[in-house]
């Protein structure tokens, strides 16, 4: 197979034109291209209202090695980068693996040690996918929260309730997340998240496909729990020897794996009274800005642009006067903001699309970095900074997402009353100042950033666009320390995935998820060899 990169194509142009570059690129004649695979698509939109489609593909052609000795530029040959599960290890496991936590990592370093032999057991202290979906929608019409089952809580992780992006900037040596969209792909996950620049399921199928990926986990032999919440370790003499769920249950383990969410405040407590060695982590924190999506079209594609394009996204940063670094995160075209809290007393928010990002409304956060620095050394510092500001921002509406326009926040007073966008919200929201629940110098930095990013994209000057507050789980403020094996300082115990410092959204935990599993199966035998 022959690599060529670099084809540019009009968005409207049609497999002819296509097939006719990829032969002008070879230097042959179409009907000599026996096969092609398209490897990359992205959008190039920096001639617009001119756009172009950029691919990246793989030919199957008469004479190939004649064609590669040519050295054509943007050809190259393909080499398959196949993933690769390690031999297991001679290690005796005395019991079943145990994972903690169903969000990506979790599945799928379940996934894979069931696969292989290892029979884990995967343990999840929210409920199953579709009684999570019921809770959620109950709580987000009553405003009445489950702290054991919420959009943080249950099956799939937080990113069920989210735009189910999986692009990622992670280097791919190891063709894991290459491997990650096959397993989603096998679940249901539409072909082109195996080529488009920036993947993405969905909300609504995103749960489809975890149905069925934990079916393939029973069927090659794992099990998983519901309701099962890990409270409590044993250990001895630095060594893992049982785990307690619920604060009752006793179970035997000596291979844990944590695959975390960055919500389970209570769980880290715990580890960090145990002794599990942890650091606080710097995240950003921020509101979440809505806008009409039609707007950020244009911005982004051009006036008149083809409605056959998607919904457009975008990506922003900046860095302010005094050194603080803004950023656009989680960004949701035609989107909701959603009430993602997980706390009594507690109020967050998050961003959420379906497949078709069909919403009128395009969202993301707008998030400022905090550190050590500004909530102290402690390793659970950050969390507790966290926890300070949601609860500011719950008392500020009783719970509700406040909302502001841009215009009144920048003023810092109330709204009280909406202009020409309108909220897209799942749960409960009330108009408020946003300016009383952040440190003056987040608020500062995010109205520092907006005038610059406005001048990047004309629909960042509209006045009525929407903030929404409080963004506060951007990543996990603790990282779990581990070595090259990812086992931590507790022998036994694994981290990996977004809970544990090293991974942020569903690509990279995934990832992480296989690769701690990998580290498993190289250690240790099969159960029962």
């Amino acid at each position: 197979m022959i690599r060529i990169r670099q084809i540019k194509v009009h968005i409207e142009a049609n497999k002819d034109t296509l097939m006719k570059k990829i032969a002008d690129k070879l230097h042959v004649k179409p009907q000599e291209i026996l096969h092609v695979q398209v490897i990359k698509r992205s959008l190039d939109a920096r001639l617009k209202p001119q756009l172009f489609y950029v691919y990246e593909v793989d030919v199957e052609v008469l004479n190939e090695a004649k064609i590669l000795k040519k050295h054509l530029p943007d050809v190259s040959q393909s080499i398959p980068m196949a993933y690769q599960v390690p031999q297991a290890g001679n290690g005796k496991l005395s019991y079943r693996p145990i994972v903690v936590g169903s969000g990506p990592a979790g599945l799928f370093a379940t996934y894979l040690l069931a696969k292989e032999g290892y029979h884990p057991l995967l343990i999840e202290r929210g409920s199953d996918i579709d009684t999570r979906v019921k809770k959620v929608q109950e709580f987000w019409a009553s405003g009445v929260l489950d702290e054991k089952t919420n959009v943080q809580f249950g099956e799939g992780g937080a990113g069920t309730f989210s735009d189910g992006k999986l692009n990622t900037m992670v280097k791919d040596s190891q063709g894991r997340g290459r491997k990650v969209f096959e397993v989603f792909v096998e679940c249901g996950a539409p072909e082109d998240i195996l080529y488009e620049h920036k993947p993405h399921i969905g909300t609504d199928l995103l749960r489809d496909v975890i149905v069925r990926l934990r079916e393939k986990i029973k069927e090659y032999g794992g099990d998983i729990r519901y309701l099962s919440c890990l409270t409590d370790i044993v250990v001895k003499n630095n060594v893992l020897q049982e785990i307690i769920l619920n604060q009752k249950e006793h179970i035997a383990c000596d291979c844990l794996i944590l695959a975390l969410g960055h919500s389970a405040r209570d769980t880290f407590t715990m580890l960090y009274q145990k002794g599990l060695d942890m650091i606080a982590k710097p995240f950003a924190v921020g509101l979440r800005v809505e806008h009409l999506q039609k707007e950020i079209n244009e911005s982004q594609y051009g006036l008149n642009y083809p409605k056959i394009l998607p919904p457009a996204s975008y990506k922003l940063t900046y860095t302010t006067k005094n050194n603080r670094g803004v950023y656009s995160f989680c960004m949701c075209p035609g989107g909701y903001v959603v009430n993602a809290s997980s706390c009594k007393g507690m109020l967050v928010i998050n961003g959420m699309s379906e497949h078709k990002r069909d919403s009128e409304n395009a969202n993301a956060a707008i998030v400022v970095t905090v550190g050590p620095k500004d909530f102290g050394e402690g390793a659970l510092d950050g969390m507790k900074f966290q926890m300070e500001l949601e609860e500011n921002a719950y008392l500020q509406t009783n719970g509700k997402i406040p909302v502001q326009t841009y215009k009144d926040f920048v003023l810092n007073k109330p709204s009280d009353h909406f202009g020409c966008v309108l909220p897209v919200v799942k749960g409960q929201y009330c108009l408020a100042n946003l300016n009383t629940f952040l440190p003056k110098y987040i608020t500062d930095s995010i109205k520092e950033a907006m005038d610059h990013f406005g001048k990047i994209m004309p629909a960042f000057q509209e006045e009525n666009a929407l903030f929404f507050g409080i963004e506060t789980r951007t990543s996990s403020p603790v990282r779990i320390k581990r070595d090259d094996t990812l086992e931590t300082n507790i022998q036994g115990i694994y981290a990996c995935g977004e809970g544990s410092g090293y991974a942020g959204g569903i690509t990279t935990s995934a990832m992480d998820g296989l690769r701690c599993a990998e580290e498993i199966i190289k250690k240790f035998q099969k159960l029962g060899d």
